[in-house]
């Protein structure tokens, strides 16, 4: 029996005349996340994209890969079927066997895109119905509460037919490459990844930026944030990550700046040496995972004055998410239980007791000017390591 993938998108179809653009980013994401496995073909026609493997073992891999790729709505595998009426009555019953049990309630649901078929939608379902109700054992006809949905797709080639129970959700959103690039600022805890992924959601190209404060973080730290940046890359193909060598910074503020001021300062110098990095590799924002009040630095007062040292667009997915939100996000993505690994990252070293939740700009900027900023930037900027992570498959 022939077997062929349907990829359904949905956000794209609302693009007009830039459609065609983006269905085209689309089917590249797609190829991409799938080059290691199969060289499939693919066409597309009414908001559906036809995958064909090469290699059918290799199809439930492939669905579950394109369900990890942004811009498609649901993955399933379908068999494929002449377009009359014993071939779609037969292949139902045989393709769909596993889910047609006895005692089970079932709906057929058909839709007739190639309006040359001699029966309509709502003839094709009641007939197969019919048909399945005859030929399989213990089956109940349920159209308003089912358990079981045969769907029968009648396009222009052929039939095609699935069990909607066995359908993948995809991530929706729009395709990687549809908004142009930005630079995650990704720590080893769990919400900048969360926040990286709902901006690459929104088919926006990520690089990302770690600060990394040998040896007052392990060599493990580094680790954990590879493996974090290397789970969001399953979504996104691949992930530069430059690692900002943070130490002597972090060194510095501490020796020559109040306390209380401490992180303030801290966050500052992340922002201004993502800006440098962003700018340099053509990305137009930052993003953070912040939420409003949920640490000292992350009060209005305090973003304020953070976002004061850059001049693009800085953003915060996560603004007005509690933490158990972002957890259950962390989750549904994978990142949470590395993120909970206990290898402490860079913003945990030289925690002040009592730091400031209502900062003055012009108190930290008078802080700030006890250190030789331009030359800490400078220095840390000529020691990153860039390194460019891929999903592990």
């Amino acid at each position: 029996m022939k077997e062929i993938i349907l990829v359904k998108y949905g956000e794209i179809i609302l693009k007009g005349g830039n459609r065609p653009k983006f269905e085209k980013l689309l089917m590249d994401n797609i190829r991409n996340a799938v080059r290691n496995i199969d060289n499939i073909k693919m066409s597309i026609a009414q908001a559906t994209i036809y995958i064909t493997p090469q290699n059918n073992d290799n199809i439930d891999l492939i669905c579950e890969r394109l369900s990890l790729v942004f811009g498609i709505v649901s993955v399933t595998k379908a068999g494929v079927f002449e377009k009359n009426m014993d071939a779609i009555r037969s292949g139902a019953a045989e393709y769909c066997k596993n889910d047609l049990l006895p005692g089970r309630k079932f709906k057929v649901e058909a839709k007739r895109a190639d309006k040359h078929f001699p029966l309509t939608s709502v003839e094709i379902s009641m007939d197969v119905g019919g048909y399945l109700d005859d030929v399989m054992d213990g089956l109940i006809c349920d159209v308003h509460d089912p358990e079981a949905t045969v769907k029968i797709e009648i396009r222009d080639v052929a039939a095609y037919i699935y069990c909607e129970q066995n359908k993948l959700a995809g991530q929706g959103g729009m395709p990687i490459g549809a908004g142009s690039k930005a630079t995650l600022l990704l720590s080893g805890g769990i919400d900048s990844p969360v926040a990286g992924h709902m901006i690459a959601k929104r088919g926006v190209e990520i690089d990302a930026v770690n600060f990394f404060s040998f040896p007052y973080t392990s060599e493990r730290a580094k680790e954990k944030v590879i493996e974090l940046a290397s789970i969001l890359a399953k979504y996104t193909s691949k992930i530069n990550l430059h690692i900002v060598p943070f130490t002597e910074i972090q060194l510095a503020i501490r020796d020559n700046c109040p306390e209380e001021h401490m992180t303030l300062i801290m966050r500052r110098f992340m922002m201004k040496i993502s800006e440098k990095i962003a700018l340099k590799n053509n990305s137009m924002a930052l993003i953070t995972g912040e939420s409003v009040g949920q640490v000292a630095s992350q009060t209005l007062s305090a973003l304020n004055v953070t976002n004061s040292v850059v001049n693009i667009p800085v953003l915060r997915p996560l603004i007005g998410m509690d933490k158990k939100e972002i957890v259950e996000r962390a989750r549904t993505i994978d990142t949470f239980s590395t993120s909970i690994l206990p290898y402490e990252d860079c913003c945990t070293v030289f925690t002040p007791k009592h730091p400031t939740t209502n900062p003055k700009k012009i108190n930290i900027e008078r802080s700030e000017s006890k250190l030789d900023a331009e030359n800490l930037i400078e220095k840390a900027v000529e020691g990153i390591e860039t390194m460019t992570i891929y999903p592990k498959m």
